[in-house]
């Protein structure tokens, strides 16, 4: 059985959320991560809904090859609207406010210092094909971590 822990130490207080093997797309789920670090918790959340509504788009820094551009990013031209990762994304931000609460922190003074996503394990998978044959056909799947800490 594999042990999960957090990639960063943060001193606390502050409020953690873990979301493990997500069926979303690891390279979707970076891009979404890199574009919410640093940001406060409503801007975040604001923006994700605006990414599933297709009203913004993510820019995508590193998985861009073909990709086309966006209206609407500023310093960058390669972006694409994924929702499903935005989506789930949103989830385990909304776990880490529902921990914060808990905790007694402001959600109002509440800042993302850390939003990662890895590959998690591939679930294999195969098409059947003709003559017998077989394709594979895996599922990745993506282990997604945000840290939310108060903010001045």
């Amino acid at each position: 059985m594999p042990k999960f822990g957090y990639s960063a130490k943060v001193e606390e207080p502050c409020a953690r959320a873990m979301g493990k093997e997500l069926r979303i797309s690891p390279k979707h789920a970076m891009e979404v991560c890199r574009a919410i670090r640093g940001a406060r918790l409503a801007e975040a959340k604001e923006y994700l809904l605006a990414v599933i509504a297709k009203k913004k788009p993510v820019p995508f820094k590193r998985h861009r090859k073909k990709l086309a551009h966006r209206k609407g990013l500023s310093g960058w031209d390669a972006g694409q609207y994924p929702v499903k990762a935005a989506r789930y994304i949103l989830k385990v931000l909304e776990n880490a406010e529902a921990n914060a609460k808990y905790k007694g922190l402001d959600p109002d003074k509440l800042r993302i210092v850390h939003a990662s996503a890895q590959k998690g394990i591939v679930i294999p998978g195969f098409i059947p094909r003709a003559f017998a044959r077989a394709t594979p056909f895996n599922t990745p799947t993506t282990n997604v971590e945000i840290i939310l800490k108060e903010v001045a």
